[in-house]
């Protein structure tokens, strides 16, 4: 009698302090944080809709949502405000909340970074994140989202062997004046990866005939079925 072995799923874990269990925000999947703009937007604008255009939206983009619903989202813990001032060369922070929310860094340690004049801060997080043996995670802004006043630093911790908690470096964006981030805001997308995967090899190449001849009928069959681009028949002659 033939038995298999079960595989254990593999588990992502965000860890809290027991006092801040329903205090803090909670890490959300993605794909249930998508924007308002994405969710009211229809798959075909029928107002673009005709004989030479197709009316379709980003929503009808695969890889376009694949990269919005990928991971979690790791909120801010509290509410937070952003007071910006002198052209973006200095950033004060306040917040009632009993935890440390953000703090800053020394600008010389990333002098002449693109986002100049704007200083490194630092996001508090709560959350302990653990992934299985082998497993990494990915830390960056959140994909395809509305611009907040300002863009955390993308980074990757092993978290199978870092559980402290992961605090997350950004810089002001926004133009002078206060800026409110309220509970809850996302702070980045967390996409863990098995770094055996990542572990790869590059090979660059020309493609082969055969290569080349199911890149086009795969680009072909995409224009015939989904009709992401379509010519007019006058514009084709």
């Amino acid at each position: 009698m033939l038995s298999f072995l079960k595989k254990d799923p593999q588990v992502i874990q965000f860890v809290c302090h027991p006092e801040d269990d329903g205090v803090i925000a909670p890490p959300l999947p993605a794909k249930s944080v998508l924007p308002d703009w994405f969710r009211r937007l229809p798959a075909v604008d029928k107002g673009h809709l005709s004989a030479t255009d197709n009316g379709l939206t980003v929503k009808r983009c695969m890889p376009f949502l694949d990269a919005m619903t990928t991971g979690w989202i790791l909120p801010i813990a509290a509410t937070v405000r952003l007071d910006v001032k002198d052209d973006g060369r200095s950033v004060d922070a306040g917040w009632e909340f009993d935890r440390v929310m953000v703090s800053n860094h020394g600008a010389h340690q990333v002098a002449g970074n693109p986002k100049e004049p704007s200083p490194p801060c630092k996001f508090h997080n709560y959350w302990s994140i653990r992934t299985p043996p082998g497993w990494s995670c990915l830390f960056l802004p959140p994909l395809n989202r509305p611009g907040q006043p300002f863009e955390c630093v993308a980074g990757i911790v092993d978290t199978d062997s870092y559980s402290a908690h992961i605090h997350f470096p950004f810089f002001a964006t926004a133009p002078d004046g206060l800026h409110v981030v309220e509970k809850g805001t996302p702070l980045v997308q967390v996409i863990p990866f098995r770094r055996a995967d990542a572990a790869v090899t590059a090979e660059i190449r020309a493609e082969t005939r055969a290569e080349a001849t199911e890149r086009e009928a795969i680009h072909r069959n995409t224009l015939a079925g989904e009709g992401w681009y379509r010519k007019s028949a006058r514009a084709a002659r």
